[in-house]
């Protein structure tokens, strides 16, 4: 019996248009935010070449889904996007000046993918699938395209704000196959969608007729570690490898700078201005 996909609604944004107080206001409220041309023609070209020989792993709901994680040991250009100066700006603007990287990953979606389930990427406790990553309170994911994000080959997904309810619906340890009020993210290739990693969200089927890779960079502030200090380190000796403008985010991805458990109700040398938190933020410039 054949079942009638839930409708979608295409987000028509004009991204190019915003601010930085525009971006800024859109990840935090809605929940993702799209930059274009955040990679240039060059480097997609680049990326495209980079990622057509590498093997790729199935998902377990389908061939046709693939990916291949840490892909940021592969070659100097895949680590030397993690320190991305126009990403780290943006970045920065958001979650404040100590970022600190925790993984990445090359997906492919072949025609024929039936859709990835609407989830979240952050789960309180971990998780089978996300580890004890999931459980870092904050977090944000880039999401570099190599390819155009057109209605039919598998754009992004999204349930706008839904990383902002207190409903029993937002458990984020719930999936969803769809949502009426979801939204579809069209995008060109080199343009990347950032997003809020409790914001529940997926994509749809491919049912064109050509592939669509993506790139995807997570990170976190510094100060927000996880639950339980079982992220596995990064390997010392490609740490050594490095170079230093890249070596800065690999700093430990269990560490919680500024944590205490025990700190006082009116602890010493307290500031009386946050930018960060300032409504003001929305109206930012650059």
């Amino acid at each position: 019996m054949n079942v009638t996909p839930t409708p979608f609604r295409i987000d028509e944004t004009d991204w190019s248009a915003l601010t930085l107080g525009d971006q800024i206001r859109h990840l935090e409220l809605e929940g993702y935010a799209v930059i274009p041309d955040l990679l240039s023609p060059a480097q997609v070209a680049r990326f495209k070449q980079l990622t057509s020989p590498l093997e790729t792993v199935p998902a377990d709901y389908s061939d046709k889904q693939r990916g291949r994680r840490n892909i940021h040991w592969e070659t100097p250009e895949f680590s030397n996007l993690v320190a991305h100066p126009p990403t780290i700006r943006f970045l920065q603007a958001v979650m404040g000046e100590e970022l600190v990287f925790l993984g990445s990953v090359f997906a492919l979606s072949l025609p024929g993918h039936p859709g990835i389930s609407l989830h979240t990427d952050g789960q309180p406790w971990g998780s089978k699938i996300f580890g004890y990553t999931g459980s870092c309170p904050v977090q944000v994911r880039v999401l570099y395209y190599l390819d155009d994000l057109t209605a039919d080959v598998s754009p992004f997904l999204v349930v706008p704000r839904s990383h902002l309810s207190l409903h029993a619906d937002a458990n984020p340890y719930t999936r969803y196959s769809s949502h009426p009020e979801q939204v579809a993210v069209p995008a060109k290739a080199g343009s990347a969608v950032l997003l809020n990693h409790r914001c529940f969200h997926g994509n749809l089927p491919n049912v064109g007729t050509r592939e669509r890779g993506m790139l995807a960079y997570l990170y976190r502030p510094a100060w927000a570690g996880p639950v339980e200090p079982k992220i596995e380190p990064w390997p010392e000796e490609k740490l050594a490898a490095l170079p230093p403008e890249v070596r800065r985010f690999f700093s430990d991805p269990n560490a919680r700078a500024g944590f205490d458990f025990n700190h006082p109700n009116k602890p010493a040398n307290m500031r009386s201005e946050a930018p960060g938190i300032a409504p003001s933020r929305w109206e930012r410039v650059k």
